[in-house]
């Protein structure tokens, strides 16, 4: 157990934890055990999971204090995020080699299940170039304003789920935790704030 952690503390063998699934999908499917048609539905689901688990931990952290387990997710909550990008970008690719014409995407993205996973995407791309420290120190304050966005891209990533697939469960089951906690991250903050608004009254 401790070596795994040791190894883990490394952020490059971080990153290759975080790139398993992509290399198990992918030889797979130059083994040609599967078809890209087949690829979808993994590689948009490991995108909302890192997407999700980079978004759950300032929430987690403001409902359970700062934990040490909370912490070290904290430093690599650009790395999850940055892995969500990569799925996702994954996803896109297969969805091109599935589609193979030009033509025949552009005759279904008026559909709201497509549409909404290309703006998903396209919300997603500034987040994930501007992750680095370099451009939190170019952009300022603005690089939190633009980070928010992810909420947006969560939205339509929800949406496009939700949209895409028959059944809701798969879905709900994933972003369940994340709406449960930014509701109590939310109720907690209110009620700090709410005692000091009436005392200057």
């Amino acid at each position: 157990m401790k070596v795994m952690l040791r190894l883990l503390n490394s952020l490059p063998v971080f990153w290759i934890f975080l790139s398993v699934p992509a290399l198990i999908l992918v030889r797979n499917y130059l083994a040609g055990d599967v078809i890209a048609m087949d690829m979808l539905h993994p590689t948009g689901e490991f995108s909302a999971r890192f997407m999700i688990i980079a978004m759950l931990i300032s929430p987690m952290m403001t409902v359970f204090g700062n934990r040490s387990w909370l912490t070290w997710l904290l430093r690599r909550r650009r790395s999850f995020g940055l892995a969500a990008f990569g799925y996702a970008l994954l996803h896109l690719i297969f969805y091109v080699i599935d589609m193979e014409e030009v033509s025949a995407m552009l005759a279904e993205i008026d559909a709201p299940g497509i549409w909404t996973g290309w703006l998903a995407f396209l919300v997603f791309t500034p987040l994930a170039i501007t992750s680095s420290n370099a451009a939190m120190r170019a952009m300022g304050k603005r690089w939190k304003s633009l980070q928010r966005l992810v909420y947006l891209a969560a939205l339509l990533t929800l949406a496009h789920w939700l949209l895409i697939h028959d059944g809701v469960t798969g879905a709900l089951i994933h972003f369940a935790p994340l709406a449960l906690f930014q509701l109590l991250r939310g109720i907690i903050i209110y009620s700090k704030a709410t005692p000091k608004a009436v005392q200057t009254e």
